[in-house]
């Protein structure tokens, strides 16, 4: 019981959970490299590609703990997670980024060079988030850097190069993420002001921030007309295609600049269906069609 009591706590500082929002797009890129890349299905790479993607994101995501743990105490919305709670020290957040690290790092040095000579570049961006807000206020567009490498960088893994296509993928990501992060953070907006960090939120107001995000998404239904019209898709894309715009729109009538209650259900449950489903019907596309 102690074990998994102590498991849970680390998955809970990592919010495991969250994984499901770039995992299925790093699948799209993957079954894509198959299907328009000319490679062939390997089971030992897949696997590795999942090692990847969990362990580049446990690293983020406990560095970013670590590193605004002094932040967290501070904040009444924070104040009960793992590392300002006392239920995991900041040694131990430590060690588990540094162990992740170094897990995906080896992950990569067995998928291909390429993978292996990024990999270094790749943890950069996503260590390197947890910094951004100190000093600009554009640091959701750099967490959706982040997690827009999942596309391109399963495509490689099978093909050790790089594609328009899965390209176009991660600037879906990218739009994607940095859209609803900036919903996320209107929840801290006055914490962040008053501790002079830096977000949208803060910058320009809960109106305007909502504004640009919505600009974001709008960007995301344009990018998934062009991959429409530049890859081998049909209709099963289109449905997917018509079923995460529904819920981009769906989770902009939850948030208002005077009413964050519901920002948790449009930033995690509606992205997280928006994922899942969007990858099923584009791997159902790409093996069907």
């Amino acid at each position: 019981m102690l074990l998994i009591r102590t498991l849970n706590k680390y998955l809970s500082l990592v919010k495991f959970s969250h994984t499901i929002f770039a995992l299925p797009f790093a699948l799209i890129g993957f079954f894509m490299a198959i299907r328009t890349g000319d490679a062939e299905f390997s089971l030992s790479t897949f696997l590795l590609v999942l090692v990847c993607m969990v362990m580049a994101r446990s690293a983020a995501m406990a560095f970013n703990r670590y590193i605004d743990r002094e932040f967290d105490a501070l904040n009444p919305r924070t104040v009960v997670r793992e590392i300002p709670s006392g239920q995991i020290s900041p040694k131990a957040a430590l060690a588990l980024v540094i162990v992740s690290s170094l897990i995906f790092m080896t992950a990569t040095y067995f998928i291909n060079p390429l993978c292996f000579y990024l990999s270094p570049v790749a943890l950069l961006v996503v260590l390197g988030y947890s910094f951004t807000k100190r000093f600009t206020p554009l640091c959701h567009l750099i967490l959706g850097m982040g997690l827009a490498l999942a596309p391109i960088g399963a495509y490689i893994a099978l093909t050790s190069q790089f594609a328009v296509l899965p390209i176009i993928f991660s600037v879906i990501v990218f739009f994607w993420v940095s859209g609803f992060d900036i919903i996320y953070a209107l929840q801290d907006d006055e914490f962040d002001r008053s501790q002079k960090l830096k977000s949208i939120p803060v910058y320009l107001g809960r109106k305007n921030a909502l504004l640009l995000s919505r600009a974001f998404h709008v960007m995301v239904v344009m990018l998934l007309s062009l991959a429409y019209l530049y890859g081998p898709f049909g209709k099963y894309y289109l449905i997917g295609a018509v079923l995460f715009t529904g819920l981009l729109i769906y989770q902009h009538t939850l948030v208002k600049p005077n009413d964050l209650s519901k920002v948790n259900l449009a930033f995690g449950t509606t992205n997280g269906i928006a994922s899942v489903a969007f990858s099923v019907f584009v791997c159902m596309d790409i093996y069907f069609s």
